[in-house]
């Protein structure tokens, strides 16, 4: 009788391991910003994770005969790889001629890259979209896109000219797969406006965070009453929430491949725990410690999409709450399927063998981030 409830929740535990990578973070999201610069002249940068360009230029391997040893060479074909994939163009189709400036680490954010393009639209007649659809389908059916129009950290209001349509108008849009074109003339999303894409993206950080997941039901397997559950969720929200928000608004820095091996390594500690301990009251002292770590973690996800300043309060607001409902929502899930399991088929006491399977089953994945994580480092 104890295999069924067992056999459900190692189900979900296996379906983390057969999605989960390494780097168990937000993926598929770019950025772009785009720069007037007069006489039908725009700078485009495209900022976009590392992992996900080596994955997309994987997918379109180059030919056999190029020797990716020379210097500047992969840096050449990823240029081209992006600037193959946006496009300034009009209504008609017709396309700005661009050309690639440069190809480099984003020096503004270490985890992201950044293409630099040149794009001249004097020859172009009629209103200019921004069209980066065939670079949305190479990151996938998940794909998000941060459009920004003006420079990083123009908070001024709406020119004259920028309300009649004859220049671009700083803001902001985020843009999905089979999203229209972005007409430049028109002013984009204000801060405010954005907050329920930077909300959906909280939700979904930590939906696909596999290692956040492993950590909040490592902490949860011996809980049998609400409360303790309570204590440990909002320890875990206090902590998490400052360091996120130190940061997102970039008053604190650390390196993310140690706050990826440091998480891991908080994932091993819970899940052992509960080999040796059956306390529940307290462990909201582990939440909170470990969930300091785990802010750095969720504020990757938010520095990935390359928020500016100007919409920094919004965005962090949007996505906290975000990753919140998404973590009640895990409890409301995991809790009543571990209650339902002591009161069906181990009268209403909570299984060792249970407990102790699916920690094992955690603390695996653990030491497998741990070593993908420190490989990573070389």
């Amino acid at each position: 009788m104890m295999w069924s409830p067992i056999r459900a929740l190692t189900a979900v535990l296996a379906l983390i391991a057969t999605v989960s990578a390494a780097r168990a973070h937000t993926a598929d999201i770019s950025s772009s910003r785009i720069a007037p610069e007069g006489q039908g002249h725009y700078r485009v940068e495209v900022g976009f994770l590392g992992t996900d360009i080596e994955r997309m230029f994987a997918e379109n391997k180059p030919r056999s005969d190029v020797d990716l040893t020379e210097p500047g060479v992969i840096e050449g074909m990823i240029g081209k790889f992006i600037q193959s994939r946006v496009d300034l163009q009009n209504a008609e189709g017709q396309t700005c001629p661009s050309a690639v400036v440069s190809v480099g680490e984003d020096p503004t954010n270490p985890s992201d890259s950044k293409v630099v393009l040149s794009m001249d639209c004097s020859a172009v007649q009629g209103q200019i979209y921004y069209n980066p659809a065939r670079l949305l389908a190479a990151q996938g059916p998940r794909a998000k896109h941060l459009v920004s129009i003006g420079e990083k950290r123009d908070d001024s209001n709406l020119t004259e000219a920028q309300r009649l349509g004859r220049e671009p108008a700083p803001g902001q849009v985020m843009i999905y797969p089979g999203d229209p074109m972005i007409d430049l003339s028109k002013p984009l999303l204000t801060p405010w406006q954005l907050a329920p894409k930077f909300f959906s993206a909280g939700v979904e950080h930590i939906m696909t965070g596999y290692d956040h997941l492993c950590f909040l039901i490592a902490v949860m397997l011996w809980a049998t009453r609400v409360w303790p559950v309570v204590k440990i969720v909002t320890a875990f929200t206090v902590s998490h929430s400052v360091t996120l928000s130190l940061a997102a608004l970039e008053l604190v820095n650390l390196p993310s491949q140690w706050v990826e091996i440091a998480i891991a390594l908080s994932i091993i500690y819970v899940a052992v725990e509960n080999f040796f301990s059956r306390k529940v009251d307290g462990r909201w002292h582990d939440t909170f410690a470990f969930g300091f770590i785990h802010g750095f973690g969720f504020a990757s996800g938010l520095i990935e999409l390359g928020v500016p300043q100007r919409a920094i309060v919004p965005a962090l607001a949007s996505f906290n709450i975000g990753v919140e409902v998404g973590q009640i929502g895990v409890v409301l899930i995991v809790l009543p399927m571990l209650l339902f399991a002591d009161r069906m088929f181990n009268h209403g006491q909570r299984s060792p063998l249970l407990v102790k399977l699916c920690s094992a089953i955690i603390a695996g994945f653990g030491v497998y981030w741990f070593f993908m994580r420190v490989s990573e480092l070389s």
